[in-house]
């Protein structure tokens, strides 16, 4: 195995991370703003941001999701025990002790089997279940004569809290990891370059130096 420079990390990825930041962030402001936790905004102003910071985080989901399934980028999600143990004891007792990190980014598989779960629960139960009762939530005057239907949106109301709450804390810890083990630049700058170090076999390595020069950096010269 070889280690060298990789754009593992393309620009529509690049894009869509620290967008989906930004748009979370301002989501989770209005958010509280709205449900009176902080008085940064008034009301009308949070509920309008907040609409709007939605239905565009929707939109670039679907075009995420379409770039994952296209691109075979999904695979990364995919769960693996393989590992899992070790990433596991690391962050709850060798990242205290300054333990290297057990694993090895490769250059078919960038997550950890650790985030790849954290990854996969986020995309497939967190995010559908905040936009769809969202949605619910926002078409509220199609459905508000349903009989029931003040339970029923309280119900809705709650699962959107629930997992809003889920979401904060994600970023929290996510936030949180981004400060331990190597600086704080080194974990952040791959997703603003594209290129991080990795592992690569020897064919990965001939492969990409003939057929994606663009996607591996030079051996720096001894």
């Amino acid at each position: 195995m070889a280690k060298r420079s990789v754009k593992v990390y393309p620009r529509f990825e690049r894009f869509w991370h620290w967008t989906q930041m930004a748009l979370i962030f301002v989501l989770l402001f209005t958010g509280l703003a709205i449900t009176g936790l902080h008085g940064g905004l008034d009301f009308g102003p949070a509920v309008i941001g907040h609409i709007i910071a939605a239905l565009a985080l929707i939109v670039l989901w679907v075009f995420a999701i379409f770039w994952h399934l296209t691109t075979g980028t999904w695979k990364h999600y995919v769960p693996t025990r393989d590992g899992l143990g070790r990433v596991v004891r690391f962050y709850v007792w060798g990242i205290f002790r300054g333990e290297h990190h057990p694993y090895r980014k490769a250059y078919w598989r960038k997550h950890n089997p650790l985030q790849s779960i954290a990854y996969l629960l986020l995309k497939v139960v967190l995010f559908p279940a905040i936009w769809i009762t969202g949605l619910i939530a926002l078409g509220w005057n199609l459905w508000e004569t349903v009989p029931g239907a003040t339970a029923w949106a309280q119900v809705v109301t709650n699962i959107h809290l629930l997992a809003a709450f889920a979401i904060a804390a994600f970023v929290i810890a996510h936030v949180y990891l981004l400060t331990v083990g190597h600086s704080f630049r080194e974990h952040v700058r791959p997703m603003i370059t594209g290129f991080d170090t990795i592992d690569l076999t020897a064919e990965e390595e001939a492969y990409l130096e003939a057929d994606e020069p663009g996607r591996i950096k030079p051996r720096a010269s001894s």
